[in-house]
């Protein structure tokens, strides 16, 4: 019999933003379903949504670039818990490379990752969530799939991609009670963008108009807002999180 405590699988979960809206979805009591490249990444959140006296997360190594490993994942979750009510997009791979400098294997490797393993997502999820004529999906798309990036062709056409998705399943699913929006970060302090030389990060810092980075809880608060019933009338948004960024 299915629980009624929300279930929410969430990709990318190990770390950054994917571990920030892990912990906030614990914090409220909900069943998290939290997905990483490896089953030891997740010690981490796992740990920390234990200290929240939330239900055990259920752990689940999976590597999105190959993609026979995602219906399984979904069948799991059906079996353990009967439903599905939320799902965040998050897991994700920053390419930089100019045009002429990008190669096939490069190409093939993102567009796996951050286009056809949510697009798959999103279409698994939405047969669980259209059982109870609820649901809502989240992806985590970025300010450079919408305005684009010099040296960033690749990763911004691959977010551009999820903006895509995004806006046509939420016109598909909105008459199933499932709701599809995207969150738009700007520059985030990450893993992935901790890497940046000092010159390249002070450069980021200066086309910011609050002249900070946001932090990975910041965006997991609005992330949880649109899985939540507070955003029960919002469908088709790609919402930025910016600290309004220029780029």
């Amino acid at each position: 019999m299915a629980s009624e405590i929300p279930v929410v699988l969430i990709t990318g979960a190990s770390r950054g933003i994917g571990l920030a809206t892990a912990l906030r979805c614990a914090a409220e009591g909900w069943q998290t379903v939290l997905c990483a490249r490896t089953l030891d990444s997740l010690t981490e959140v796992a740990t920390g949504c234990r200290a929240l006296h939330a239900p055990e997360p259920h752990l689940i190594g999976l590597d999105l670039e190959r993609s026979d490993g995602i219906p399984p994942l979904f069948q799991d979750i059906f079996k353990r818990y009967g439903r599905l009510d939320g799902l965040v997009n998050n897991a994700g791979i920053l390419h930089e490379g100019l045009l002429g400098m990008i190669r096939p294997d490069d190409i093939d490797r993102v567009l796996s990752v951050n286009v056809k393993a949510p697009l798959m997502m999103t279409q698994y999820a939405a047969r669980l969530m259209s059982r109870r004529k609820i649901g809502s999906i989240v992806s985590l798309a970025s300010i450079m799939g919408v305005r684009g990036a010099s040296g960033l062709s690749l990763y911004a056409a691959s977010k551009a991609a999820l903006v895509g998705t995004t806006l046509s399943a939420s016109k598909e699913l909105a008459s199933k009670g499932i709701r599809v929006n995207a969150v738009s970060p700007g520059f985030i302090s990450t893993d992935m963008t901790g890497n940046l030389s000092e010159a390249a990060n002070q450069s980021r810092l200066a086309s910011i108009g609050m002249g900070r980075p946001g932090t990975p809880e910041e965006v997991a608060n609005l992330v949880w807002f649109l899985l939540s019933d507070k955003s029960t009338y919002i469908t088709g948004q790609v919402i930025g999180i910016d600290g309004q960024m220029a780029v």
